[in-house]
């Protein structure tokens, strides 16, 4: 039995769906996943809060939350840095900072392609939110970021199931990365994959000013307009990808056996082997 704690906190795209990765019909034996949410916040009085999910005493961790360098996410690594834990998040990219997270014994997979939403009073209200994370979704879902962090987190599944020493994973996932996980069989879906994560990953340059530096309300309102069409855009052009492999046969599929092995099947009416 592998034991799996979430930590939430803020949220990310793929926050929605990151503690159902694992068990996507709910009959999936051998794991036991709880989960701890902040909701949208994630400040240091939520990463405190965080400490009443160590009781649980799992086998490995999952912490995932907007920009890990930030105050609350930092201070919430410091109560888990005795454990198991693998940070997901947008941020940070660069080398050096990755390698300090590493070397503080933490795994992680950093997702350039998770997008920022253009976060201000004057332009997003809960629709828009709700919409936006729902193109994102989109976006992670088809085009490979969502197989990517259900691949690693069923080896960890595994290796704790198995009473292994539990070996982190550590990537960077650009658009390239992320594509290969897809499992696209059409090169031209694939390269509408391809397109989807670079805007995806675009989102969050866009957005980022208007968030942070911007302050006419003109340029706020139409950075962040813009941001979001650009999400907009890219979750179509995921449909789009995914229509041509459903147009070939050719969806690649990848469900969970009921003791957790990974079957694949890529023909509508064939059986997942």
């Amino acid at each position: 039995m592998a034991k799996i704690g979430f930590i939430k906190l803020g949220n990310l795209g793929m926050s929605q769906v990151i503690d159902l990765v694992q068990d996507e019909i709910a009959a999936r034996e051998g794991i036991t996943v709880r989960v701890f949410g902040t909701g949208p916040k994630m400040g240091k009085d939520e990463a405190a809060a965080t400490e009443e999910l160590k009781k649980f005493d799992a086998d490995f961790y999952v912490m995932i939350s907007p920009n890990s360098s930030a105050p609350g996410p930092t201070a919430a690594r410091e109560i888990y840095k005795d454990v198991p834990c693998v940070v997901i998040s947008d941020g940070p990219t660069k080398k050096d900072d990755r390698a300090a997270l590493e070397e503080a014994g933490f795994g992680y997979i950093i997702m350039t392609v998770d997008p920022l939403i253009g976060a201000k009073t004057e332009f997003l209200d809960p629709v828009e939110m709700a919409s936006f994370n729902s193109d994102a979704m989109k976006v992670l879902s088809t085009c490979g970021v969502v197989r990517l962090i259900q691949e690693e987190l069923d080896k960890l599944a595994a290796m704790a199931d198995e009473g292994k020493e539990l070996e982190l994973p550590h990537i960077l996932a650009k658009p390239e990365k992320c594509i290969e996980r897809a499992g696209f069989n059409n090169p031209y879906a694939k390269a509408k994959g391809l397109a989807a994560l670079h805007m995806a990953d675009m989102v969050a340059k866009i957005n980022f000013p208007a968030c942070f530096m911007m302050k006419e309300i003109e340029q706020v309102t139409l950075t962040t307009a813009a941001g979001h069409e650009m999400m907009r855009a890219a979750a179509q052009l995921a449909i789009e990808a995914r229509e041509i492999e459903k147009a070939n046969d050719s969806v690649f599929r990848q469900p969970h056996s009921k003791k957790g092995n990974l079957m694949t099947k890529t023909a509508l009416y064939e059986k997942p082997q």
